[in-house]
Order: C-alpha cells, then structure tokens, then sequence
C-alpha cells in the first residue's frame, strides 16, 4: 500500500497555516476595534484580512492541484513544491503586514508553484488520456 504521508503532511499545514491566519484577523479586530461584520476602518487590520482572504484564493487551487501532479506526474517534486507554497505564503503574509508593497515575492512564488502544479497535473492527465 502506497504511503502519502509527505503529501497529507503539506495537506494539513496548508490548512493549519490558513487556520492561524484567520486566527490572527481575529486578534487584529480586537486589537484594531473593527466589529464584524465590517471589514474595513483600519488599514491595519485590513491587511490581515487580505492576507486571509488572498491564502484562501490561492489554496482554492493549491489543494485540488498539489495532489493531483503529486500523484500523476512526480511524489516528491510535488510535496516539495507543497513545502515551498507554504513558505511562500509566510513570506507573502510577511511582506503584506509590514508594508503591502512588499507582498510581491510571496505572490509570485505561490502563483508560480500553482501553475506549475495546474500546467503539470493537467498536461500528465491529457497524455494518459491520449
């Protein structure tokens, strides 16, 4: 029986990673007095909600994605593209919560790694299905 360990691991950090994320919008109202269900009134607390939202936007394709090229086309490139999408997301919550401006290299890795998971998992199905 194959085991998907390294797989299911990036799985769930991607989940926990987006959980932590949402806790912390939740401190950043308390902290920045924006009662919900408002989502705007204090730039800060702004950019805590967009890096939620925006991790939210792109683990929409990540997880359908990483899974599929993991098992169709490469294991261990995908869960090591898996491990770069998380650090990518941390590096783009860092940027956007010190100055937005600075979000751009965690955007570009996260979307390089889910075009190539997109591009790579779909092509890998269309030569099987030829």
């Amino acid at each position: 029986m194959m085991s998907y360990a390294g797989l299911e691991i990036v799985t769930l950090l991607a989940l926990i990673e987006y959980s932590v994320l949402g806790a912390m919008v939740g401190r950043a109202r308390l902290k920045y007095k924006v009662e919900a269900p408002a989502t705007t009134g204090n730039a800060q607390f702004e950019r805590y909600f967009r890096v939620h939202q925006n991790t939210l936007e792109a683990l929409i394709v990540f997880l359908p994605a990483v899974w599929i090229f993991s098992l169709g086309v490469n294991y261990q490139i995908g869960v090591a593209l898996g491990v770069l999408f998380l650090l990518g997301r941390i590096l783009y919550a860092n940027g956007y919560l010190n100055a937005p401006e600075k979000r751009a290299p965690g955007a570009i890795v996260t979307f390089a790694i889910n075009t190539i998971l997109v591009v790579g998992g779909l092509g890998a199905l269309l030569v099987r299905a030829i």
